[in-house]
């Protein structure tokens, strides 16, 4: 094989239960995004309930801001094998993206499917738009998402069919037969947290319809690799794995784990044996030599962080150790991928950490160059013809390299980062985003930004390095920032300083050991900003922002010795494999919450199925068994515990059972500090667990949650959800966030970055009287006044930079409205077909030919606009073509055009669009929406009152908004006076070259008509010499004295990069402009009366008629 590259997991849990729709205005909420709603759901059943019913609140995009500076965990790259510049990429959490341009730019291929987790990404080699995909990533870490199944397209990913293979949950591969496409393999590692279900390789014979396992038990063992030899493809070679992880502990060796060959296409299996180590073995990396087949490599990993590189010469007959290297970092459950060189003999690559190679087959290796990149090698793809380039994928993203290692390439427009935890903070105008990464840091950027391209890499910055967990922001102090490594390394963050405190909580001497969770939960005071409380299996609490601690609590957990509990389904001795490296510790406190109505009422979650309340600031504390709660088995692990924002009385947790094989979800609230549960979960859709749920501040039926495969929201204390799908993809969210000074909510994926859903106020007026009106404006909030700054050039995307920068948009410029219509006006044509498709196989009578011309003629119908100022004058209107449902648009806060409109090609053009018109004044201004069609116009709901605010004010005092407004208006009115002049200009040229032919093909006598014609053109020509410059100088490129067009285009360019107002000179010159317009005006009626009067003469003659 020229390249090689790697694959991974599978997923597949089905869906048990159906939305209930029990009210009307649930009916209408629950269709709010159905696309995505339940990931176990095909996406052609999906499209089809969208297709037949009215997705409400499908317009109420999320925006998504990346970052891309840091991207997340590639799990496996495929190169297309006729054009190498298509490059399909596998991300472990964060769906399949696809270039043809060779990283340039990108385009997510797999975002609608019900998975997210990718473990491989195949070619078929005989038909390479077939492309196969194996869900859910082969990896043993405590973090990794689950697939469902194994994907297949026929068009290069345009859309994917599920081919089988659901409850597989993670797949390390899918191979095509090189020579018949009816022939793949998966390797199919099964569950990680449970055992059975579909594990062990499977074959299928007819291009995935069916398929037969040949390989691999029912219970803790799969298939975790597998390779062929190119010369005969039914000659094949398996390594097995045994593994089981649960919250406590992980086992990744077994004696399921062995190497095995087959020579009949994977039909039948030999155990291979001599010279393997006797005992069993974990993860195992195995690769073949492209340059002698006959020659095997396979990377063990044994016992306790022990390995070794075997080497078998006769096709897996006999093997012999050649090193005792084995992978580190996390451990080799998370790496352990072996490649061979395909352009050099005995050159090795093992996936690590650093990535190690090996020059003489396995005998010595060394550490790769990693300076200026990511460590944590996952995958790696060559090049046919070129044998220093490599393409690496690690757990921070894309390298390339074109000098064998040497240097990297940091492909940095991937926005796959995987985001733990998030906090906002409260900075002005706009706020900060801060979010712990998996692997990538604590990263802050902004949620917005007065960038023309929008938000950029440079944007955004590392705060605190190392894996990234919960942050917290201080209210009211920007400059106190809170962020933490693993296992509770936290640190207190000066952001004027860029210096970082640790602050972690010590134990005193003869305590026991801090048990902090890998994502410890830290939080933030309301009431007194200052008051921190953190958490190991104790809830810590600080006075002075970690400067000092005290324990408010004893152990709140179950303090079990974890290696006592079962894995693999029994206890197991001490000599087995077991392996807590890397890993959370166990016993300990998960998640905290404290009752911004009660001071001293604090909620702590545990990992092992503990509630503790407080309602004394820890003095007393009482504990609850998560199994008390109703149907909830005793493991759940609290994701999440809230108390509501508004009565302290109320109370919700989020449980979570996923890591013992269950993935219902598990939401409950109770309205009595805990003492009793009712189940919020009811039309959540099953394996949707439930990360984390927020309150809105202002209205206390409004909640969220973030779910594995997506956002809900519920506008009724939880009783019933709906998901939100606009612009998001099938994605798990573990954390959101509200910033209440902008009732934005911001959300955490794992693996997409953060999305936004700017101003989400328009929900708490969701009614069911509302949703059952005609249509409905929504409150608008207040906009911000200002120039959009182009620091990368004028052009609006991406300036000069290229196709490769990465930006991520603002919210639309302006004043948002957010709107409700019920039901568009249905167009003739669409009533006609309607009533046609009803009759079916009847006989369908002709319509008339007035009715199919009614239709041609008819215009769509369109919804008005209406921006009026306090004074009543319209400002703007805006035209948006009526759907149904919530939907957006904006207005840019300027005045129209002023452009002239033209006829390009038939249709009505502005001349130019680089003016937008200018902008209004600040100030109070009111809204009014409309509805137009056929011929009429009906306003649909009372004005709404909004404020236009300047976003700052400038060093220097100019002048006042209001004084630069009315400037403006007077350039605007200049600018339309010189506009008139240019257009009358052509025409008059045009005019003039006409009469001259036409009197050539007169009678009228020259002096009568050329000779006076030429004094006209001599007027003419002085005018326009006047008003664009002499043409002989422009030629060649001479100065002009400035002319009125000149002038005008030097008074736009102050004006429209500053809201600084005009400035003398800019007053001067209007007034200067003013005159020479006045002048020229004066003069062109004289040309157009001299020119009128020659036309006159040249029709007495009966002269060719002049068509203008």
């Amino acid at each position: 094989m020229l390249y090689i590259k790697r694959t991974g997991p599978t997923q597949s849990l089905t869906h048990k239960k159906s939305f209930k729709i029990m009210t009307k205005i649930r009916t209408i909420l629950c269709l709010i995004f159905l696309i995505g709603l339940n990931p176990f759901t095909s996406y052609a059943q999906d499209a089809k309930q969208e297709d037949s019913e009215n997705a409400v609140f499908k317009g109420l995009a999320l925006r998504s801001i990346g970052p891309a500076f840091m991207s997340g965990r590639i799990s496996d790259i495929a190169i297309h094998p006729k054009n190498e510049n298509i490059w399909y990429v596998a991300v472990g959490s964060g769906g399949v993206w696809k270039t043809e341009n060779s990283g340039t730019t990108w385009k997510p291929i797999f975002e609608n499917e019900t998975s997210y987790s990718i473990g491989c990404v195949s070619i078929d080699p005989n038909r390479p738009e077939t492309i196969w995909v194996g869900t859910g990533e082969d990896v043993g870490g405590r973090h990794v998402g689950f697939g469902d199944g194994v994907y297949r397209s026929t068009n290069g990913g345009k859309t994917w069919t599920n081919m089988g293979l659901k409850k597989t949950q993670h797949i390390s591969r899918v191979i095509v037969h090189p020579e018949n496409s009816n022939v793949i393999w998966v390797t199919a590692q099964g569950p990680l947290w449970n055992k059975g279900d579909e594990r062990g390789l499977y074959k299928s014979i007819d291009a995935g319809k069916t398929w037969t396992k040949t390989l691999g038990d029912d219970a803790w063992t799969g298939v975790t690799e597998l390779v062929y030899d190119p010369r005969n493809p039914d000659r094949m070679y398996a390594a097995t794995w045994q593994r089981h992880r649960t919250v406590a502990a992980y086992m990744g060796n077994g004696p399921g784990s062995a190497l095995y060959r087959s020579d009949d296409g994977g039909d039948s299996w030999e155990k291979l044996t001599n010279g393997l180590p006797k005992t069993g073995f974990g993860k195992t990396g195995l690769t073949i030599s492209p340059q002698n087949p006959d020659v095997l490599y396979a990377a063990l990993e044994l016992d306790r962080k022990k390995g070794g590189l075997y080497r078998s010469n006769d096709g897996g007959s006999s093997w012999t150790k050649q090193s005792n290297t084995i992978t580190g970092g996390t451990g080799p459950h998370y790496y352990q991928e072996l490649f061979a060189s395909p352009h050099q003999k005995d050159r090795l690559y093992l996936m690590d950490n650093t990535m190690q190679i090996s020059e003489d087959g396995g005998k010595t290796f060394y550490r790769m160059n990693n300076k200026n990149k990511h460590g944590d090698n996952h995958a790696i793809a060559f090049r046919k013809n070129d044998p220093n380039y490599l393409l690496v994928g690690t757990d921070g993203g894309l390298y390339e390299s074109f000098d064998l290692t040497k240097s990297w390439k940091y492909i940095e427009n991937l926005p796959v980062t995987q985001f733990y935890k998030l906090a906002v903070d409260d900075a002005k105008p706009f706020y900060n985003i801060y979010g712990g990464t998996q692997d990538n840091s604590t990263e802050r950027g902004p949620s917005r930004t007065n960038n023309l391209h929008g938000i950029q890499n440079s944007d955004w910055r590392v705060v605190l390095n190392w894996d990234g967990h919960q942050p917290a922001t201080e209210p009211g102090n920007l400059n106190i920032v809170y962020a933490e490594r693993q296992e509770g390394t936290l640190s207190r963050l000066d952001m004027k300083t860029g210096e970082a405190v640790d602050i972690q909580p010590q134990p005193e001497p003869g305590d026991a050991i801090e048990r902090f969770n890998w994502d410890a939960p830290i939080l933030v005071s309301p009431h007194k900003p200052s008051t921190i409380y953190f958490a190991s299996q104790r809830v810590w609490k600080s006075e002075n922002r970690g400067d000092s601690w005290t324990a408010i609590s004893g152990d709140l957990t179950k303090n079990e010795e974890r290696l006592t509990l079962p894995i693999m389904g029994k206890q197991q001795s001490w000599d087995n494999a077991w392996d807590v490296y890397a890993m959370s510790n166990y016993n300990t406190i998960t998640s905290l919450s404290e009752s911004p109505q009660q001071k001293g009422l604090i909620y702590a979650g545990t990992d092992d199925g503990y509630i503790n309340i407080t309602e004394n600031d820890g003095d007393n504390w009482r504990q609850i068994k998560v199994s008390q709660l109703p149907n909830v088995p005793s493991t759940a692990f609290v994701n999440d515990i809230k108390a509501d924002l508004h009565d302290a009385n109320v109370v919700y947790v989020a449980l979570d059972n996923h890591k013992y094989g269950d993935f219902k979800p598990y939401l409950f609230k109770s309205t009595n500090k805990g003492k009793s549960w009712k189940s919020l979960s009811d039309n959540i859709p099953d394996n949707h667990l439930v990360w984390r749920l927020v309150q809105d501040h202002m209205a206390p039926n409004l909640l969220f949650i973030g779910t594995e495969f997506g956002l809900f929201f519920s506008v009724n204390h939880g009783v019933t959800w709906t998901a939100l799908k606009g612009n998001v993809p099938t994605i798990s969210f573990r954390d959101l966030a509200i910033q209440k000074r902008e009732n934005d909510l911001v959300a955490a994926s794992f693996g997409r970055g953060f999305y936004i859903l700017d101003d989400f106020s328009a929900l708490r007026q969701v009614t069911e009287s509302d949703l059952n009106s005609e249509a409905k404006l929504f409150p608008i909030r207040d906009a911000w006044w200002y120039i959009e700054q182009s620091h990368l050039s004028f052009e609006k995307d991406k300036g000069s930079q290229g196709d490769s920068h990465f930006v991520a948009a603002n919210p639309e410029f302006g004043a948002i409205f957010t709107y409700y219509l019920k039901e568009a006006p249905i167009m003739k044509k669409k009533e006609r077909q309607t009533k046609e498709e009803s009759l079916k196989n009847d006989n369908i009578p002709f319509s008339g030919w007035e009715a199919l011309e009614a239709e041609k003629l008819e215009q769509k119908p369109q919804l008005i606009f209406v921006v009026k100022n306090k004074s009543g004058e319209v400002v703007r209107t805006i035209y948006k073509d009526a759907k149904s449902g919530v939907n957006r648009t904006a207005w840019d806060l300027r005045y129209p055009n002023h452009n002239p409109i033209a006829l390009k090609e038939g249709k009505p053009k502005n001349i130019s669009d680089q003016n937008k018109g200018l902008l209004a004044a600040p100030g109070v201004y009111t809204t009014s929406m409309y509805l137009a069609h056929n011929g009429s116009v009906k306003q649909l709901d009372q004005p709404v009152e909004f404020n236009v605010k300047p976003l700052y004010k400038g060093s220097l005092e100019g002048a006042s908004p209001e004084e630069a407004s009315d400037f403006w208006r007077t350039y605007e009115a200049t600018a339309k006076r010189a506009s008139a002049i240019d257009k009358a200009l052509t025409k008059t040229e045009q005019k003039i070259k006409a009469m001259s032919k036409a009197l050539m093909q007169s009678t009228v006598h020259p002096e009568q008509g050329l000779v006076k014609l030429e004094a006209v053109k001599n007027q003419y020509n002085t005018l326009k010499t006047a008003f664009y410059g002499n043409q002989a100088k422009l030629e060649i490129g001479e100065k002009n004295p400035p002319t009125v067009m000149e002038k005008i285009f030097t008074i736009y360019l102050s004006l429209g990069r500053s809201t600084y107002g005009p400035t003398e000179t800019n007053k001067k010159q209007i007034q200067i402009i003013d005159q020479m317009i006045s002048k020229a005006e004066d003069e062109l009626s004289g040309i157009q009366k001299s020119l009128d009067s020659l036309e006159d003469v040249l029709n007495a003659s009966h002269g060719p008629y002049i068509d203008d």
